[in-house]
């Protein structure tokens, strides 16, 4: 039975590149390492009207906060067998945004804390009702927001694939959901949680592995 870890933090924190250095760093270990990406564009309906509500389609689908977040909560859970069977089999399983990330935006979309009503609706919903298994650990790649707004809108400048949508153009709610974030991680919100702001593969690589 491996470790399942989430690793967590705003659009253009630098996300998918600690992700990917980490399995390059535990593969060459000799660690069985299997990753997934939420949402699954591309390969899940549900996360595909989100992203599509998201650019202005569906008519007032993304004005509501619970409807959003329950489409998000869809798409994890049509992947949580698949995710069981991958901890059953491998070292370690990583995910790049899981529950957390459901948990963060949608109580900065309301102007809730971590200890809102949301948070556990999502929490209930996700691991309770869904059944999705609970991380050993988060990790919150948590740079300055200041600077993953400004990747993120270089991202979406440079690469015509990649438009940002409303919740990356909104710098208000960037700083929101930043702040939840680190109150989820300073409350260990449902397993430990590791911060670092500079994505240190080698130092959360050992961190972990004693963990």
């Amino acid at each position: 039975m491996g470790q399942l870890i989430a690793v967590e933090g705003l659009d253009g924190a630098g996300k998918n590149t600690l992700v990917t250095a980490l399995v390059d760093r535990w593969r060459s270990d000799g660690l069985r390492v299997w990753t997934l990406t939420f949402p699954r564009y591309g390969a899940s309906v549900t996360a595909d009207l989100a992203a599509e509500a998201l650019h202005g389609r569906h008519g007032d689908l993304r004005d509501s906060v619970y409807a959003m977040a329950l489409m998000f909560a869809l798409d994890r859970a049509d992947a949580a067998a698949e995710i069981r069977a991958a901890v059953a089999d491998h070292d370690i399983v990583l995910l790049d945004r899981y529950v957390a990330s459901n948990a963060a935006y949608n109580a900065a979309r309301l102007g809730q804390d971590s200890d809102g009503e949301v948070v556990e609706w999502v929490r209930h919903l996700e691991f309770d009702r869904f059944g999705l298994p609970a991380p050993d650990h988060h990790v919150l790649l948590g740079v300055p927001p200041r600077v993953a707004m400004d990747r993120a809108a270089h991202r979406a400048a440079t690469d015509a694939s990649r438009p940002q949508d409303l919740y990356e153009r909104d710098s208000d709610l960037q700083l929101r959901v930043d702040g939840v974030y680190r109150q989820l991680a300073q409350s260990n919100w449902m397993s430990p949680w590791l911060s670092t702001a500079d994505g240190d593969v080698a130092d959360l690589a050992a961190r972990l592995s004693r963990e």
